[in-house]
């Protein structure tokens, strides 16, 4: 695996932990801090062609309006959207969005025997459940780090593979129509640029790993 692919990988990566944590966690000063005012998401570690991921991009660098109220907006969008205390106007569980029971039951179970075949015990599972789109997020990483230590081919591709599978069953079967209630009812340019962004990385990744032969 060539260097600058692995930089590529470990550059979706922390897009993913930036808006997983933005999903799973209220807004806070010092995120406001790390990822808008000192400039973080103005120099992005990946470029991407995706009309998607250069939409989102753009809505991100133009979020920051006003840093005397921008937290106080993050903070009640991401209330309004997510929280349960609050409107919950974009459900971030793969289980509202399957409106058969038998099919939402048969999902939860199949993603959490995904985790535990992993032996994923993450703490932050004790306080999500396991269809959390956080936690979604926060597995995948997971699984792209383990692929990264891997250094022989025929393990580069079976779990090039499992990321394949993983994103394929039980992220982008729902992650669109999510996107769609985030654009719909986010009153913030950056959770509209969060939602775009998460659909455009799951995308991106689903097409790097889903060569019959490993790409990297």
């Amino acid at each position: 695996m060539k260097q600058d692919q692995k930089n590529l990988l470990k550059g979706y990566n922390l897009l993913l932990y930036f808006a997983g944590s933005m999903i799973m966690y209220e807004p806070t000063e010092e995120c406001v801090t790390d990822f808008w005012t000192n400039g973080t998401l103005k120099r992005l570690p990946v470029s991407s062609t995706n009309p998607k991921f250069i939409k989102a991009a753009a809505l991100l660098r133009d979020s920051c309006k006003d840093k005397n109220i921008f937290k106080k907006m993050l903070q009640e969008d991401y209330l309004r959207l997510f929280a349960e205390t609050g409107l919950i106007l974009a459900p971030v569980h793969a289980s509202d969005y399957h409106h058969d029971e038998i099919r939402r039951d048969k999902s939860y179970n199949e993603i959490s025997e995904f985790y535990n075949s992993y032996g994923w015990n993450s703490n932050s599972r004790v306080k999500r459940t396991d269809d959390h789109l956080g936690i979604e997020l926060l597995f995948l990483t997971r699984l792209i780090d383990r692929y990264l230590l891997l250094d022989d081919d025929p393990s580069c591709h079976e779990m090039g593979n499992e990321i394949h599978r993983f994103i394929d069953q039980h992220i982008l079967s729902w992650i669109p129509e999510w996107n769609v209630h985030i654009q719909e009812h986010a009153q913030t340019l950056s959770y509209k640029g969060i939602g775009t962004l998460i659909l455009a990385c799951i995308e991106d990744l689903h097409t790097i790993f889903s060569y019959s032969d490993n790409p990297l």
